[in-house]
């Protein structure tokens, strides 16, 4: 009986080494992080976009603009996160470098969150005239060799999120007209709501058109060592600007990143410690307060950047200070396209942009802003595709939850899907993976206003409706 016991126990060792590795042991699941920073400042010469024309030729570099890059990995799944210093992209830039990507390192393109901050101090990515001027090129090879080196920088590390308040710095920059009270726009109409009402029009408002949202949130990855690799906020504000027209910046969200960074950094061989500042939904919110209740003070070129980015930091740094970071949790992502119908002028706009575009070019306009709405609604008259494909997208880290819209959005619209999130935790990236225009509500649209105007606007009426729809369908699927 003894042998025969023996003899099991001999074939029992033996037949467990023919078994697969996985099945032989259980791996202990690792989460990783890695993150890398490109310089994506282009050539002086380039033509400064952000402003109507005519538009300033850049002749100075204030500060370097760059593609800031995240990789998460759960040992299943990994995400990618990239916040360039651009006023926006287009979704054709950033496909073509999401399929470099998933070509060399395997990362799905469906798993890449890809965005721009919006600093009104920067250039346009469609090809120059001039072939030694191709930005567009170079801005796609510089995000490509980002997260190949966020890749590459992978190590072991720990996770964790929250949030701050920082109320004194975002204002809604739309406000209702009193009772009887309307503005003119550039199409010979009447609107109810005034973007950045001049003091003249202050005794004749009726108060904020929206709401500002006051949060800041916070993920921060760390080695296991408690070194940071990288710290990345979301905040609800406009660019700030008080950028010399001529100068090329990447406004307070590069200077928040270069604090963050200052403060964070270690010396050593390790990478170096990444800050990045995804800009939330704030196409109708901005840093100037037009309730008479804030004294209007005249600042210095970038003084108040400094001062929006510091005490931003000093906010994301103390939230970060309360954090526990947990050493694994599972990363999902999910996306889908959603076709938005394309905004079409009427007749009676077309006829009326016809005349404006027929005047003498020494004729006196009617409003200020009149020619190149004129030239706006000829080429929607003109456009041919009658839809416009959007990508729509969500990831969830744990219980937080960040959803991507291609669009400048309403803060409200980004307040609602907060509230509606299944999650414990959502916050909302806009100009990801695209630049579609301004996204304002059904109700906005009925007051009208700059962020309302064909042209600023360039979907249809019910698409906020459609996409905080599609956006929830997609938290749902995470959840």
């Amino acid at each position: 009986m003894k042998l025969a016991a023996s003899f099991y126990i001999v074939l029992g060792v033996l037949s467990l080494s023919f078994l697969p590795i996985h099945a032989q042991e259980n791996p202990k699941r690792v989460f990783k992080a890695g993150a890398a920073t490109s310089n994506i400042t282009p050539p002086l010469g380039m033509e400064i976009v952000g402003n109507f024309a005519p538009r300033p030729i850049a002749a100075h570099v204030h500060d370097e603009l760059h593609a800031r890059c995240l990789v998460l990995d759960d040992s299943t799944t990994k995400l990618a996160f990239v916040v360039a210093d651009t006023i926006s992209l287009s979704r054709d830039v950033w496909d073509e470098a999401k399929q470099k990507i998933e070509a060399t390192t395997g990362i799905p393109a469906a798993n890449m969150m890809f965005s721009g901050t919006h600093t009104h101090s920067s250039v346009s990515a469609l090809t120059n005239s001039d072939p030694s001027l191709n930005y567009r090129q170079f801005i796609i090879s510089r995000v490509v060799d980002g997260v190949r080196r966020a890749v590459n920088n992978l190590e072991p590390a720990r996770i964790a999120w929250g949030s701050g308040q920082l109320p004194q710095h975002v204002f809604n920059r739309r406000w209702k007209l009193k009772e009887g009270v309307t503005n003119p726009n550039p199409f010979g109409g009447q609107d109810r709501a005034v973007m950045n009402p001049s003091s003249l029009l202050i005794p004749r408002l009726a108060g904020p058109a929206g709401p500002a949202n006051p949060e800041v949130y916070c993920l921060s990855v760390q080695a296991t060592d408690g070194r940071q690799i990288a710290l990345m906020a979301n905040y609800w504000l406009h660019y700030v600007g008080g950028v010399p027209r001529e100068h090329l910046s990447a406004d307070y969200f590069g200077e928040f990143s270069r604090q963050v960074e200052s403060k964070l950094a270690v010396s050593g061989e390790h990478a170096p410690v990444v800050g990045m500042l995804a800009n939330g939904p704030c196409g109708d919110v901005n840093n100037n307060d037009y309730s008479g209740k804030t004294k209007a003070v005249k600042r210095e070129p970038y003084e108040k950047i400094k001062l929006v980015a510091g005490d931003l930091a000093t906010e994301v740094l103390r939230v970060r200070g309360t954090l526990e970071h947990q050493d694994w949790v599972p990363l999902k992502a999910t996306v889908e396209n959603l076709e938005l119908a394309s905004r079409r002028p009427t007749p009676e706009m077309v006829k009326w942009a016809k005349e404006v575009l027929a005047k003498p070019k020494d004729a006196t306009p009617v409003h200020r802003l009149e020619q190149p709405y004129a030239e706006r609604t000829m080429a929607a008259y003109n456009a041919k595709p009658e839809s416009v494909s959007c990508v729509m997208q969500a990831f969830s880290i744990g219980n937080l939850a960040i959803a991507a819209i291609p669009f400048e959005v309403f803060t409200e619209i980004g307040l609602e899907i907060k509230s509606r999130s299944p999650f414990k935790q959502t916050f909302t990236i806009e100009l990801a993976n695209g630049s579609n225009g301004y996204l304002p509500t059904p109700a906005q649209h009925e007051l009208g206003g700059y962020e309302t105007w064909l042209g600023t606007n360039r979907v249809e009426r019910e698409a906020s409706v459609k996409i905080a729809t599609k956006i929830l369908e997609l938290l749902e699927r995470l959840k």
